[in-house]
């Protein structure tokens, strides 16, 4: 069953929201970003290796966290002009629609439910490691 108006205009707010919401964070992030963490922790005298590795961690982190939100962002931002192509509730693989629970739940899904298993069973990775 094809997306209604209604479920296209519902899911688009929520998308807009959480746009919204993960930009503020990322700016937010940059406006206060690792030197206030590393100056905090390096600012003591003296400062010793484990601070400094510590301060590290925390930055990586961060940045993390920050490509993080801009994948998302960039997932919303697909997703927001799959609306405008009237593409979106559609299966990038078979074409067939996208249940509206799973796009309730997951607003940017780009395939359906059976799609995405036979992608993450083709493409997930073994907890073996190899040399």
């Amino acid at each position: 069953m094809a997306l209604s108006a209604k479920h296209v205009s519902e899911l688009g707010k929520r998308l807009d929201e959480r746009y919204r919401l993960l930009l503020d964070e990322v700016r937010d992030e940059f406006e206060h970003s690792e030197d206030q963490q590393y100056a905090e922790l390096i600012g003591r005298i003296p400062a010793d290796i484990g601070d400094q590795s510590v301060a590290d961690a925390l930055a990586d982190l961060n940045v993390a966290i920050v490509d993080r939100h801009i994948a998302e962002l960039r997932d919303i931002e697909a997703a927001k002009a799959r609306i405008a192509n009237r593409t979106f509730g559609i299966c990038i693989v078979c074409g067939e629609d996208i249940d509206v629970e799973r796009l309730r739940a997951y607003p940017t899904a780009k395939r359906c439910y059976r799609c995405q298993q036979q992608r993450e069973r083709t493409f997930a990775r073994g907890g073996t490691p190899t040399l």
